[in-house]
């Protein structure tokens, strides 16, 4: 089983994981800023307790961070030290986590190292992280290996372009210095994500599926080279194999090395100028169940959401991969997206549902106070300013671009001059007017209509009359509906 003493031992007595899960600089004694909170003073510390031997952190500001490297790793993860199974997942936790390599299947022979006397020095910068060498065979994927990934939607496209080789051997060290070596077979394949320094092996049929060597660095984020520059939508997932079947789905996905791994503030700050929504789609089990929920609450400064997979949470139907393995499509996903943006946005797009001009019910006539040749320029309730020269076009002009977006595909249509890209994936076509009466917007409507032979509205155009809006509102409701019609159809051209 893994022993607390050999976690302390392999992290030079808990100075590693410190520094794994404090996503800041620090040094031994010198007070920092705690990064899980809006810390204003610099009053949390790492120091060595020579009585315990091992390195505690110390938060005059908040006593609940205050505690050794374990009691830390429960705090950031719900869970706590007095509670036995809590505290061995917490352990398992670091051992995951920091690669130390320590199996609950074997027993290791570990010395424990005995506590600092006075006379001791105790330095303040730990040794160099240990880094476990490794040589690999590759071999050509099998057709059941194939067909493995297959079942996810992933090709050999996709398993090439994040470096996901098959092995046929593999060969490190374990903990102890002692080589160990891995051969793949029938039952018991062996892949392989190959980093720059590093590999994390991966084997989906065996007890022990993950195994590590090489230098990973200080953040592990597999995905994070394959992203574009720019995007709408990224999704956190939390194994390499969602992030590569999200991808052959056509979604941007990155993962950390699990789901209950910190996710470093800077990594999110930075995409986050990058993309629009930034998406937790971690497993539906409880420990991804609580995960996401930790991770969208540390998170929430910038703007990340989780969205939860309708699945059962069991072995065989928790994360994405098995979602897309059951049969779901993209367009199921994106359905899935599109209904969080409806309960995200619900406020909005219900104000907005009392503004949309339905053509099949028209509006009341209003009664008309000011006309030019059957044209109202004023009727009553509203106000009539005329701040220019009469008969300048500008409703005219906007109705013949309209007209051109919206007209069937292989017609043409008097633009007056301007030439429209045909509008054939029929992406949304969104008029707002903050200006006009909502019977003067039906007339406009029904002209550009007409102007391109068109008896009804397609359904993905849309025309709002928001002039019973402030300005404020008005924004709000563009923003927030442009956004949600650029996803439900496509774009907004």
């Amino acid at each position: 089983m893994i022993r607390k003493d050999d976690i302390l031992k392999m992290t030079e007595k808990g100075i590693s994981v410190f520094r794994y899960y404090l996503p800041v600089d620090f040094k031994v004694g010198k007070n920092f800023l705690n990064p899980f909170y809006k810390d204003t003073k610099a009053s949390c510390n790492i120091y060595y307790e020579r009585k315990a031997g091992v390195f505690k952190m110390k938060d005059f500001g908040n006593e609940d961070y205050s505690g050794d490297c374990f009691e830390l790793v429960g705090r950031l993860n719900g869970l706590s030290c007095k509670e036995p199974k809590e505290f061995v997942e917490i352990m398992e936790m670091i051992n995951r986590d920091l690669h130390l390599g320590l199996s609950a299947h074997e027993e290791y022979h570990v010395i424990h190292s005995k506590v600092p006397q006075k006379s001791e020095v105790v330095s303040e910068e730990p040794k160099a992280k240990s880094v476990r060498p490794y040589t690999v065979v590759q071999k050509p994927f099998t057709a059941a290996e194939l067909a493995f990934w297959g079942k996810s939607g992933i090709g050999e496209n996709v398993l090439k372009a994040y470096r996901t080789v098959s092995l046929k051997k593999f060969s490190s060290e374990n903990q102890e210095r002692k080589p160990f070596s891995c051969m793949t077979s029938v039952d018991e394949p062996m892949f392989g994500y190959m980093g720059k320094q590093h590999i994390k092996v991966y084997r989906p049929c065996s007890q022990m599926r993950f195994l590590y060597a090489g230098d990973f660095g200080d953040n592990y984020c597999f995905g994070l080279e394959q992203l574009p520059a720019k995007g709408d939508l990224l999704f956190i997932t939390g194994g390499e194999k969602d992030v590569m079947s999200l991808a052959a789905h056509g979604f941007h996905a990155i993962c950390f090395n699990s789901e209950t791994a910190f996710i470093p503030a800077a990594v999110i700050h930075r995409l986050s100028f990058r993309f629009k929504h930034i998406i937790l789609l971690y497993d539906v089990d409880s420990t991804g169940l609580k995960s996401s929920a930790k991770r969208e609450e540390e998170l929430k400064e910038y703007g990340v959401k989780r969205l939860l997979l309708p699945l059962a949470g069991t072995k065989t139907e928790k994360d994405v991969s098995d979602y897309f393995m059951l049969g779901n499509s993209r367009e199921d996903l994106i359905k899935l997206f599109l209904d969080y943006l409806e309960t995200l946005y619900s406020e909005t797009m219900s104000a907005l549902k009392s503004c949309e001009v339905d053509f099949n019910n028209p509006p009341p006539i209003a009664q008309m106070i000011v006309s030019v040749n059957d044209v109202p320029l004023g009727t009553q309730g509203n106000l009539l300013c005329i701040t220019g020269g009469e008969g300048t076009g500008k409703s005219n002009y906007v109705a013949a671009l309209i007209a051109g977006a919206i007209r069937p595909t292989g017609t043409d249509v008097d633009a007056l001059g301007v030439t429209l890209h045909e509008n054939s994936r029929n992406k949304a076509v969104l008029f707002y007017d903050t200006e006009q009466s909502e019977v003067q917007l039906y007339k406009n409507i029904s002209n550009l209509l007409r102007r391109c032979g068109r008896e009804a509205m397609p359904e993905w155009f849309k025309a709002y009359c928001l002039t019973g809006m402030s300005r404020k509102e008005r924004l709000l409701s563009i923003i927030q509906s442009l956004d949600k019609y650029h996803y439900q159809y496509g774009g907004v051209p």
